[in-house]
């Protein structure tokens, strides 16, 4: 008779073999993430040694097993499938046995199959259908969401004015220091950049009329945005997809509850109004940045405040608020669709986050040069 034990964790091991050549294991103690490390590396070293044919656990000493030592057992009747030699296991408590029965040992014995090769047309053609199907699912997104607040503006009491207003506040107030932060610096960079070349030609004093320009109808409602789609649109995918995975819209699709009237309107009512506000602020707070650099080249406030009156219209500042209002819709609702359509796993959530913040900056560029083309056809 053979004994190894772990006295640190008591868990110990019995080994006797017979003439016939089958070895018997005892087993006594606790089989749990701190035992079965050392228990697993003598068994290995004893079944090493013995010549055997077949193999007996006896599990009557067993007092406590948990995933781990399932492990173990699973591996021993695992290898046992493979090399064809017996293997039993006798005395597990019921509660044991019960834990072990959850585990087939054929799913460990299987031989992982290659995936066949389709080919590149294959390939290409499985890709197309994909995207054909997410240009699918997006459309009677549109829809579903286009129906909803078309209700909601008819039924206004309707709208969870509580949730709108809190949603409200995460998407703008929340937002105000990162909004003023690069706001402030685009103005100076924009500004300091611009002053370079034109200091060469002497027109340094029309710095202000091109950071004014630039930023109002273009650099603001683009870079308050981006920042609303990586804040925003990856908070709304990882909220709802964290719904989605929980089950949650499942249960409101139980409950009679239609989850783009329940969660959705809120989410793209609170983006589309506080964008075009935040487009705002970074308007004021990016033109002040470029003031600061204004004055660094000698010239005093007025002139540069008077520049910019002269430079902008109201044309202007309604057609960077109004891509603004769009670029916030396509925003939240990039985001809600994203975290709709979260699959199953660990990595779901986080990967629809990502998809939304992407999804998200590609529809806005995109937007963005399709208003710059309208805008130049219509002259503004």
């Amino acid at each position: 008779m053979n004994t190894s034990t772990d006295a640190e964790s008591k868990a110990s091991l019995e080994f006797s073999a017979s003439e016939g050549g089958e070895l018997t294991v005892l087993i006594r103690g606790r089989l749990d993430s701190d035992t079965v490390p050392s228990v697993w590396k003598d068994l290995e070293k004893q079944l090493e040694r013995f010549s055997i044919s077949s193999l007996m656990v006896d599990a009557s000493g067993l007092e406590y097993c948990d995933v781990n030592g399932s492990g173990l057992l699973i591996e021993l009747l695992r290898k046992a499938e493979m090399s064809g030699k017996p293997v039993r296991i006798t005395g597990l408590a019921k509660e044991i046995q019960n834990l072990l029965d959850l585990f087939d040992v054929k799913d460990f014995t299987a031989p992982v199959e290659k995936p066949p090769d389709i080919g590149m047309v294959a390939e290409i053609g499985m890709l197309a259908m994909k995207n054909l199907d997410s240009l699918f699912q997006m459309m009677v997104f549109v829809g579903q969401l286009t129906s909803a607040m078309l209700s909601a503006f008819r039924q206004p009491w309707k709208i969870r004015w509580k949730d709108a207003l809190l949603l409200a506040e995460r998407v703008g107030v929340d937002a105000l220091p990162i909004v003023s932060l690069v706001g402030f610096l685009m103005g100076l960079i924009l500004a300091f950049q611009s002053a370079i070349p034109m200091k060469q030609f002497g027109a340094d004093v029309f710095v202000a009329t091109l950071v004014s320009s630039a930023i109002i109808r273009e650099l603001g409602p683009l870079m308050t945005a981006i920042l609303l789609a990586g804040r925003t649109g990856s908070a709304y995918a990882a909220e709802l997809g964290t719904m989605k995975v929980n089950e949650e819209l499942d249960a409101l699709n139980t409950m009679g509850l239609d989850p783009v009237n329940f969660l959705v309107v809120t989410r793209v009512l609170a983006a589309v109004v506080m964008t075009p506000l935040l487009t705002v602020y970074a308007n004021l707070i990016g033109t002040f940045g470029g003031s600061v650099v204004f004055v660094t080249l000698g010239y005093p406030q007025i002139t540069y405040w008077q520049q910019v009156a002269q430079a902008i219209d109201m044309t202007d500042v309604l057609g960077g608020l109004f891509k603004s209002v769009v670029f916030g819709l396509l925003v939240a609702a990039i985001g809600c669709l994203r975290g709709t359509q979260t699959g199953t796993g660990a990595s779901a959530v986080g990967l629809s986050a990502t998809q939304a913040v992407v999804s998200g900056i590609v529809l806005i560029v995109a937007f963005d040069g399709i208003f710059a083309v309208i805008f130049y056809y219509l002259g503004i």
